[in-house]
Formats: structure tokens, C-alpha cells, sequence
């Protein structure tokens, strides 16, 4: 899952060398945090937010498969 969500969020920033994705699993639940760049923050979030709810909705389901949640933080 954790290299979906980097194919994802690769091909939406332009330095792609600063993305990092922890990965906290806890049995059913999986939390990935994601650190861009500053500049490319704004990217990933998207107007209001879209871009973001649109990858955690991608990412719930994805983990729906493996019979896991699946949570996305993106940290600043």
C-alpha cells in the first residue's frame, strides 16, 4: 500500500526526492504520514482539500482489500 500511495503522490509534486511516507500499522489499521516539500504541499492538499480527501478515499479502499482502515496524515 505504501508504494501505491508513493506512486500517487510522486506524480502530483515536483521534487520528488523530499517525499517521505511512515507507515504505522497496528493490525487492522494502517496510518501513513507524508512529508513533501513546503512548496509542494499545496499541491498534494489541493482547493480546499479536494486532492487530499480524494487520496485518503483511494487509500480506505485500497486497504478496504486487505481487510484494513487505512488513514492518511499529511504533515508540514
Amino acid at each position: 500500500m505504501e508504494e501505491f500511495l508513493r506512486i500517487i503522490i510522486s506524480n502530483l509534486v515536483e521534487n520528488q526526492d523530499a517525499i517521505e511516507i511512515n507507515t504505522i500499522d497496528n493490525g487492522k489499521s494502517v496510518t501513513f504520514e507524508v512529508k513533501v516539500a513546503q512548496e509542494d504541499m499545496g499541491k498534494v492538499i489541493g482547493k480546499q482539500g479536494r486532492i487530499a480527501q480524494a487520496i485518503r478515499n483511494v487509500m480506505k479502499a485500497v486497504a478496504n482489500k486487505e481487510h484494513k482502515k487505512a488513514s492518511v496524515e499529511f504533515l508540514g
